[in-house]
């Protein structure tokens, strides 16, 4: 599951970058823009709510989680999501999780 994860965290990463690096390289920093542009339809909308609200629920659950199980580099997994989203810091969180667990089997 370690190599899953950490794939997932880096195709989590480079799909939704390859989306918005090139609209960035021509628009720049234009963050009016960007909101126009994200605000579009309905449908946009949509989308957006929905990652807001997974974003908030994934950064709920690192905190919580991590402090219960005492995952080491967990604010890695926030920077994730909060620069990327939920698709790198999801599976990026779950690595650092089951990497800990491995390493603490290992040492039993």
């Amino acid at each position: 599951m370690l190599m899953f994860y950490l794939g997932l965290a880096i195709i989590g990463t480079l799909i939704p970058y390859a989306a918005f690096v090139p609209w960035l390289l021509q628009n720049g920093l234009d963050l009016p823009q960007f909101y126009i542009e994200a605000m579009a339809n309905p449908i946009s909308i949509f989308a957006w709510l929905d990652v807001i609200v997974a974003a908030i629920t994934l950064l709920g659950f690192i905190v919580h989680d991590g402090q219960k199980n005492q995952v080491k580099w967990r604010f890695i997994a926030i920077v994730g999501t909060l620069s990327v989203g939920v698709s790198c810091g999801l599976p990026l969180y779950l690595y650092l999780r089951e990497r800990q667990r491995s390493s603490e089997h290992i040492r039993r």
